[in-house]
């Protein structure tokens, strides 16, 4: 039958989230349109009718941005839409971790939950709109989960708080963060801070919490409302497949004390997968061969590996909540041997070898010129981006094999994170017009790449000269709960974060928190237990700060010989045509002439580059004198570049031509002007007008014979480049004479 629509709606924090549903999409298994101001998404939830033999949660959310939402067409050859592009990456993410955590143990079905963006406004997000978008459908659906979830994005402007702040708020805004839990608990953290306290920070969740509890109250509104409009979608029965029991027994009974020894040995991640590998192993061909007689056991060994699993993640917690004590022996806010090597790369610009315990990045940062910049193509048009960190794992960093296809999703997440902990730092871009990238190759990786990531990053950044407000380092949290008891783990290690119930990663300097990220593996976590995780990872920090500043306190004074030299002038609005010259001819020939790179802005802003300093000058020099004025009084030497028979065109400086009248050649009369000039030769004038068209008349006559003419004499200028060496250099230069 049909259904009637249903839209329920909730303001929190001065907006009005409004939910609707039995409408469209009426296939899917759970849909919903969410609205904030005129920003809509369109969120479904479906799951196949056959299960998959896995032993995860077999999950995809989708979420894809139509440019038509926000009324454009999209730009490349084929005009539509394509690959996802990193913030749709990035938002795919933010709405699968909070979601994720909430299936029921043995949910083996195939489920998508896919939301599109149908309309933008250009003010609000559609990323946060998304996720509860994706729960609220989830909920309608026939698929059993423990939901519902909703999320908020907070911002702090102008000392106060915002919930869901706008484009515009943002950028200004010392600090903002991504929430998802449920009533009562949290679910994910996620953002960046201009070195916020632990305190602001937490009163931030705080407010946040509430909200969330609101918009989880509306879910379940509409969910009772669609049920009374006849809509009543029973939920699916799970029967999860558990290993027979007397093959449980038999693997516990063999298995169950050298496993807890193993975890009491203070093993490596080697180590430990060798000494489990080394149980496993016998006793699965063991059964092999007992199936083969007795039916009884017949695929028995399939189940050995999955009962190891639930048998290691028990007795680690058990270690943790009882022992109170590491698989690797470390206390609970014991950190891992830190080496710091730098530099490492002889032609890199800056680079770090960052070691802590079995993970090791190897990051580099290179200079690049505002040519290099990314363009970002967004929903809500395109901008450009001085600073890029980018994150690799090869397969070898943790002993596998598999082919690199680019990066995935977890590669653009970990470089998102680190990024958004050092972007704050950086200077501002007139004080450091570089353009920078920074790589990090993981080369081990046993516990939090992305922190190390971070580490490795502000080190690079240090060692590369670029002036940094202050030094970032990131810290792994993990914890352990379980019937009211907890532990709270500083620089989880691999095992640590697979059988524990959080990664709370937080990044900063001294002074406050740059960036976070939290994800649960249970349902919820209190805002008390985040605080004391916050307080431990802050000590974690400073103590790795330490170490990292006994291998470089501040970043270095000089620019690397092999980085780019950098100028900055400012041109006239004007004169950007005069410079580019036709067709970029003036341009063209600056670039080939002396090695550099000259990028030009709408705002008159000229960035000369290149690694030669000499060609970096001549070439500014030139810039100058392209866009330089003529000023009547002054006397300038040029070249003859024509003679016609009224006079003579000479070039006082680059591009710029006056009109030297016969009349003014010399202070005798001048029958023919080939009896004293030739084209190439140099002379001496005095630029006598310039007309409101620009026309200029220059004069011999008054620098030969001082007081006559027209004019005054005014102060003699050699066109050396528009002011010469001494003149105006583009704002200076930077630190050690390295240029801007």
């Amino acid at each position: 039958m049909d259904i009637q629509k249903i839209s329920l709606q909730e303001t929190v924090g001065g907006k009005t989230i409004t939910l609707q549903t039995g409408t469209i999409a009426k296939q899917a298994g759970g849909s919903v349109t969410t609205h904030l101001g005129e920003t809509i998404t369109i969120s479904a939830a479906t799951a196949n009718q056959q299960p998959k033999e896995v032993s995860f949660v077999p999950l995809t959310s989708d979420y894809r941005e139509r440019t038509y939402a926000a009324g454009r067409i999209p730009g490349g050859f084929f005009k539509r839409e394509a690959r996802p592009r990193e913030k749709e990456t990035l938002t795919s993410r933010l709405i699968d971790r909070p979601i994720r955590p909430l299936f029921p143990e043995g949910w083996n079905y195939e489920t998508m939950v896919q939301t599109i963006v149908l309309s933008s406004d250009l003010e609000n997000d559609p990323d946060v709109v998304a996720i509860n978008g994706a729960s609220c459908a989830l909920l309608l659906s026939d698929i059993p989960w423990n939901g519902p979830v909703s999320a908020v994005r907070i911002a702090r402007v102008d000392g106060q708080f915002v919930l869901f702040p706008t484009f515009e708020q943002r950028e200004t805004a010392e600090l903002e963060l991504v929430v998802a839990g449920k009533k009562g608990a949290l679910l994910m953290v996620e953002g960046a801070a201009a070195e916020v306290s632990e305190e602001i920070f937490s009163e931030a969740l705080s407010i946040a919490s509430q909200a969330i509890d609101s918009l989880c109250a509306l879910q379940l509104k509409v969910l009772a409302a669609s049920q009374a409009a006849g809509r009543a979608v029973a939920k699916r029965e799970i029967k999860p497949v558990k290993a027979p029991q007397h093959v449980e027994e038999l693997v516990t009974a063999r298995l169950l004390k050298p496993i807890k020894d193993a975890l009491r040995a203070k093993l490596d991640k080697h180590g430990l997968d060798s000494a489990i590998k080394g149980l496993k192993e016998p006793l699965k061909t063991e059964l092999e061969e007992r199936g083969k007689s007795d039916p009884q056991w017949a695929d028995s060994a399939r189940w050995v590996s999955h009962i190891v699993e639930d048998i290691l993640y028990r007795e680690s917690r058990s270690l943790t909540l009882v022992d109170r004590v590491r698989p690797d022996g470390r206390g609970f806010e014991e950190i891992r041997p830190i080496t710091i090597s730098l530099p490492v790369l002889p032609r890199v610009h800056g680079s770090v070898l960052f070691t802590r315990g079995q993970t090791q990045a190897l990051v580099t940062t290179t200079l690049g010129t505002p040519g290099d910049m990314q363009v970002m193509d967004v929903l809500e048009g395109e901008y450009k981006e001085r600073f890029l960190l980018h994150y690799n794992f090869p397969a070898f960093s943790v002993g596998e094999v598999r082919p690199e296809r680019g990066p995935g999703r977890r590669e653009i997440g970990h470089g998102a994170l680190a990024r958004r902990s050092l972007a704050g730092l950086l200077p501002p871009e007139e004080e450091f017009p570089y353009t920078v990238r920074v790589v990090s190759e993981i080369l081990d990786s046993n516990g939090s790449s992305s922190m190390a990531s971070v580490c490795g990053g502000s080190l690079a950044l240090f060692d590369a000269g670029v002036p940094m407000k202050a030094a970032c380092a990131g810290i792994a949290m993990g914890l352990v709960l379980e019937a009211g008891k907890y532990a709270i783990l500083t620089d989880i290690a691999g095992i640590e974060d697979h059988n524990g119930d959080m990664d709370f990663k937080v990044a900063g300097t001294r002074k406050g928190i740059t960036g976070f990220q939290m994800d649960m593996k249970i349902e919820g976590l209190s805002i008390q237990i985040l605080k004391e995780a916050l307080d431990q990872a802050k000590r974690g920090r400073l103590f790795i700060l330490d170490k990292m500043d006994a291998a470089i306190a501040k970043p270095r004074e000089q620019l690397s010989q092999f980085a780019p030299r950098l100028y900055r002038l400012q041109i006239p609005v004007d004169k950007i045509g005069a410079l580019i010259g036709p067709g970029g001819k003036n341009i063209r020939r600056l670039i080939e002439t002396y090695g550099v790179s000259v990028d030009v802005e709408d705002d008159g802003s000229v960035y000369v580059g290149g690694v030669d300093p000499l060609g970096c000058d001549q070439a500014r020099a030139e810039v100058e004198a392209l866009t330089m004025e003529a000023e009547v009084g002054k006397i300038y030497k040029g070249h003859v570049v024509s003679i016609k028979e009224f006079g003579a065109f000479v070039e006082i400086f680059p591009g710029r031509e006056g009109l030297l009248h016969i009349s003014q050649i010399d202070t005798k009369r001048v029958a023919r002007v080939e009896d004293v000039l030739k084209e190439g030769d140099e002379v001496e004038v005095k630029c006598l007008e310039v007309d409101d068209s620009g026309k200029i008349r220059l004069s011999r006559k008054a620098v030969i014979a001082p007081g006559s003419e027209l004019s005054s004499p005014g102060p003699r200028r050699d066109n050396d480049g528009g002011g010469g060496r001494g003149g105006p250099r583009g704002g200076g230069h930077h630190r050690g004479g390295r240029g801007r």
